[in-house]
């Protein structure tokens, strides 16, 4: 990507214990939900993980894990 890109729309973010890990951005979503799993997947044992998928054209949170209650 250059620098005069803007990063996708659905940004993919991963916390543990509240502390940013790792996020990304992509612009498809299924693509973007594909990851979401994966990192679920991946990373969920990390101490207090969380993922969270929003759409960034939005704002709108499309998914988290664990689901909130």
């Amino acid at each position: 990507m250059s620098s005069n890109q803007s990063p996708g729309r659905y940004h993919l973010a991963l916390t543990s214990d509240g502390r940013p890990v790792m996020h990304g951005w992509w612009g498809s979503e299924p693509v973007a939900r594909g990851k979401f799993t994966r990192w679920i997947g991946e990373h969920g044992i990390l101490p207090g993980a969380q993922v969270t998928l929003v759409d960034e054209a939005t704002g709108a949170t499309l998914t988290t894990w664990p689901d909130e209650a």
